[in-house]
């Protein structure tokens, strides 16, 4: 009987936030309008740096990939949570729980990546700058990102193959708003102390490892800006990487809150939060940080609305 209630899971209940009750109604317009000033504004950076050829650097390449990125990585969450929130059953069927935990990790572990690799830019662009044009060429750009994305997408499969590979008990209640790791595997039937053991491993390789490098390249780029004779200079260089600092900062530390600490730490209250936070916060963030903190967006972002304006009044 045990075997054949394993076999019936055909679909998951998502949690989320139905403890909420009528607060329900409020969240779905206020993550709707976060959702879409998110799609808004990643379009616009990824426009701006299209269309303006002095952004056709390996900068914001990378920073247009980025964008890409995070854009895919909400239409894997928001749209479904949007839903439930509206549904009084909100359920996700077994293959799309395998298919929405794929692309969110795979996408989340390419961005993750992908800042590392930002980091890197930045790193050679103040302190090898005769060489940068050279070492960070278009090839080796493209390299690059397909590298974080063939890594990320990887590092998802073997996940997803511990997670999913777990027999499932009667229970099909997901205490969370999307199918994540953590709350999909506390199904499970048997021991899972070995898949979270390697799991947990591989959180260490894509949030803590990354990071290490960053911080090693800040280290660099701030000796090398320091020897900078001019206050002006300095700030000016600082001012590239502020931007990069602070999606950094946002971005490890809340997944590093929720991935880098054992299962059964998970508390569903307080990590729905967070979740909330690089899900549908975080991917708002960047392109706003990148805009509002960066000079050369903000001017090419004029530049492209005037020329905008100026084609609808002739």
């Amino acid at each position: 009987m045990k075997r054949q209630n394993q076999s019936m899971i055909t679909e998951f209940i998502l949690i989320g936030f139905s403890n909420l009750g009528d607060l329900q109604i409020l969240l779905f317009f206020i993550f709707l309008l976060v959702y879409l000033t998110t799609l808004t504004a990643n379009a616009t950076i990824m426009t701006v740096i299209h269309l303006d050829r002095a952004l056709h650097t390996p900068m914001y390449f990378f920073l247009f990939v980025l964008s890409c990125s995070e854009t895919c990585y909400t239409l894997v969450i928001v749209p479904k949570m949007l839903t439930n929130l509206l549904s009084t059953a909100p359920t996700i069927s077994l293959s799309g729980c395998v298919a929405q935990l794929y692309f969110f990790v795979g996408l989340a572990c390419t961005n993750c990546f992908l800042i590392a690799v930002m980091g890197y830019d930045r790193y050679v662009a103040i302190c090898n700058p005769l060489n940068y044009t050279l070492i960070v060429s278009r090839a080796t750009c493209t390299q690059l990102v397909l590298a974080s994305s063939f890594c990320g997408f990887l590092i998802s499969v073997v996940v997803n193959v511990l997670v999913f590979s777990v027999p499932f008990c009667s229970s099909n209640r997901i205490n969370h708003f999307f199918c994540d790791i953590s709350p999909v595997i506390k199904l499970g039937c048997t021991d899972t102390n070995l898949k979270e053991m390697v799991i947990f491993f591989l959180s260490i390789l894509v949030l803590l490892v990354p990071l290490v490098l960053i911080f090693i390249s800040y280290v660099f780029i701030v000796s090398t800006i320091l020897k900078i004779s001019s206050v002006e200079g300095q700030r000016k260089t600082f001012a590239t990487c502020a931007s990069h600092l602070t999606v950094v900062i946002v971005h490890y530390g809340c997944a590093s809150f929720i991935y880098l600490r054992p299962t059964s730490l998970y508390s569903s209250d307080k990590d729905r939060l967070v979740a909330v936070t690089y899900t549908v916060i975080t991917p708002l963030l960047n392109p706003l940080v990148y805009t509002l903190r960066n000079k050369e967006v903000k001017t090419a972002l004029k530049k492209v609305l005037s020329r905008y304006l100026l084609s609808k009044t002739v």
